[in-house]
């Protein structure tokens, strides 16, 4: 293209100079009419021809490298348009993501509360069977200690009447005797415990 150019501008300067020179040939201290129109042809002439060689040669390159500007940057906008539309849709997507994993997890939450609760219903439910059932034991173990003392104070009872009676009437009762009062002696004392 430079060797192009030099073709092009060198015919031109070689008429600008011409032109100069044909007009500088009359040229005194003060220009007359006719050295001021060639002066001005020559110059028209002049920007004529490098309007053309520009307008045919320069702008349509100058027209390209800015249409393929605009193109890119029209290419890079909506680029920008669509990423900006993905990064939306992308948040969108984690901030429903985010709200079903919230759900969720106040889901588990409440489940791991009634679970909890459940499970505190029937420890309860089983202290409290385990309770009653140790009260009944212990008021079967406190009736039958109850009974076994009563029976031995009664037996002491019975053996120191016994030694008192037989003190009182000077002879010793016998075993069968002493049983047969020990006997009667505790059914007269259940009687009177149970009324």
């Amino acid at each position: 293209m430079n060797t192009f150019v030099l073709r092009i501008t060198a015919p031109l300067f070689v008429l600008a100079v011409a032109g100069t020179a044909f007009a500088a040939e009359e040229v005194g201290a003060i220009l007359t009419d006719k050295q001021g129109k060639w002066t001005a042809i020559t110059a028209i002439i002049v920007f004529a021809i490098v309007a053309a060689f520009l307008g045919r040669f320069v702008w349509p390159l100058i027209s390209r490298g800015l249409e393929e500007r605009t193109e890119k940057i029209r290419n890079e906008i909506e680029a920008a348009e669509m990423a900006q539309q993905q990064a939306r849709s992308a948040l969108e997507e984690y901030q429903r993501n985010l709200a079903e994993a919230r759900a969720e997890a106040q889901r588990m939450l409440d489940q791991a509360k009634s679970q909890q609760q459940a499970i505190v219903a029937e420890l309860k439910a089983k202290a409290d069977t385990e309770l009653g059932m140790m009260r009944e034991k212990a008021k079967r173990d406190i009736e039958v200690a109850k009974r076994a003392a009563l029976n031995e104070i009664y037996a002491d009872a019975s053996v120191l009447a016994t030694s008192i009676a037989s003190k009182i009437l000077q002879r010793e009762i016998g075993q069968q005797d002493q049983s047969r009062l020990v006997e009667q002696s505790l059914n007269e004392l259940q009687t009177l415990a149970r009324r």
